[in-house]
C-alpha cells in the first residue's frame, strides 16, 4: 500500500501561491483558514528561498499524540485526517504541530476556536466518499477519484510534488543528482551552516588508511 507524502522543492518554488489558491478553490475553504501557505526565507535578499507548507501527514504525527479526544486517524495510505464531529477545538494540535497545519476559523466569539481544519491531502474525511456531507466538512475527495491533491497538480514549476512516498523521493533524488549537489543538498552545511559538512568521517578515514 502506497504511503502518500508531500515534498516541496525550494529550488523550483517561485512564490506564486498557485497551490494556495488551488486548495481554497477546490475545497471552498472558509475565510481565515489556510490549509496551505507559502513561506519565504530571506525575502528580498539574494538567494531567498520559498517553500509551500501544509500538513505533512507525519508517520508519527504529534497532533495525534496530544489530541485529548482522539479525533485524528490515519488512513491505509498514511494520510492523517480528523473527525470534526469529535473535535472539541481545544487547540492542542495547533501547539504541537511544527508546520502550523491545524487552523481554526476566525469567526465566532472571542476565545472560542471552533472546529479545527487542516489539509486532508484531498482525501476527504470519515463521511462517505464523494458525499455532500464530506465536501461541506472536509472538501473534495480527489484521492477517491484516483487523482492527486489539487495543490500539486496546479504547481506551475512542479516544485510541489505529491503521491507515493517512494516515487516522490525518487523524483527529488534525481533532481538533486542532476544539480550536482550530491548527498549534501540537505546536509549539515545546508541546514545549519556547520563546518561538519563535507568533512570526511575521521574514524572511517583512519580505517581506510590501515587497510591501504
Amino acid at each position: 500500500m502506497a504511503r502518500m507524502k508531500f515534498v516541496c522543492d525550494a529550488e523550483r518554488c517561485i512564490e506564486c501561491n498557485g497551490c494556495v489558491t488551488a486548495c481554497k478553490n477546490e475545497h471552498e475553504v472558509p475565510w481565515g483558514v489556510n490549509r496551505r501557505r507559502v513561506v519565504t526565507l530571506n525575502d528580498g535578499v539574494p538567494g531567498e528561498k520559498s517553500i509551500s507548507v501544509a500538513c505533512m501527514h507525519c508517520s508519527d504525527a504529534p497532533c495525534m499524540a496530544v489530541c485529548p479526544v482522539n479525533c485524528f486517524y490515519r488512513t491505509d495510505e498514511g494520510v492523517v485526517l480528523h473527525d470534526k464531529d469529535v473535535c472539541i477545538g481545544c487547540g492542542y494540535c495547533s501547539y504541537a504541530c511544527p508546520f502550523g497545519a491545524p487552523q481554526f476559523p476566525s469567526q465566532g466569539t472571542f476565545g472560542v476556536r471552533g472546529k479545527m481544519d487542516k489539509c486532508t491531502f484531498c482525501a476527504g474525511g470519515p463521511e462517505a466518499n464523494g458525499s455532500q456531507a464530506e465536501f461541506e466538512k472536509y472538501g473534495r475527495n480527489r484521492l477517491a477519484e484516483g487523482k492527486l491533491p489539487a495543490c500539486a497538480e496546479m504547481c506551475s514549476t512542479k516544485a510541489l510534488i505529491a503521491g507515493d512516498g517512494d516515487v516522490v523521493a525518487d523524483i527529488f533524488r534525481n533532481r538533486v543528482l542532476r544539480r550536482g549537489k550530491g548527498a549534501e543538498v540537505w546536509g549539515w552545511g545546508t541546514a545549519y551552516g556547520s563546518k561538519q559538512a563535507g568533512q570526511p568521517n575521521t574514524a572511517a578515514s583512519a580505517n581506510q588508511g590501515v587497510k591501504s
